[in-house]
């Protein structure tokens, strides 16, 4: 008999039930991610106009605003940016989400963004995700936005079902 180990264990507490399936991923991890990995990140965009660009589209299109923050500089966030280009995961999230990233430097710029959504403590790592609900302007996935800061050990598997955990 196989019996799970605690850190499977606890992965299954920290990613609760999906509200909708999250699509099978390919258990190949990282060899359909872009090489070189992607500089995915506009430092000299306008954040606040993107993120009120995206969560318009979100409204428009009874979508979920997903914000990512992160820096050019972190592999996990570029690992993590790639991850969800790769092609058996977009499509499911460009049906549930309208995704936007945010560059937040080294922890020093755009973060009026994470602070609008309650978040004014320096951000515990990067990339750090902001699930939305556009509509109420709420913070879904509160306490857990940095969940996925460790991306490079997570499998695409992982990724598709965390995502899908929010999705109605």
């Amino acid at each position: 008999m196989i019996r799970p180990t605690a850190a499977v264990l606890a992965l299954a507490l920290a990613f609760p039930a999906a509200a909708a399936p999250s699509p099978r991923i390919g258990i190949d991890s990282f060899a359909q991610l872009a090489t070189p990995l992607p500089y995915p990140y506009d430092e000299q965009a306008n954040a606040v106009a993107q993120v009120a660009r995206a969560k318009a589209l979100a409204q428009k299109t009874h979508k979920l605003l997903l914000i990512d923050l992160g820096g050019n500089w972190c592999a996990d966030c570029r690992i993590l940016t790639a991850t969800m280009e790769r092609a058996d995961l977009k499509p499911f999230l460009d049906k549930h989400y309208v995704t936007v990233l945010v560059d937040v430097g080294r922890f020093d710029t755009n973060l009026q963004i994470p602070a609008h959504y309650g978040i004014t403590e320096r951000l515990e790592g990067v990339p750090a995700l902001l699930v939305v609900d556009p509509t109420t302007d709420r913070l879904l996935d509160a306490g857990r936005v940095s969940a996925l800061e460790d991306a490079r050990h997570m499998t695409p598997q992982g990724l598709a079902d965390w995502l899908a955990q929010w999705t109605p």
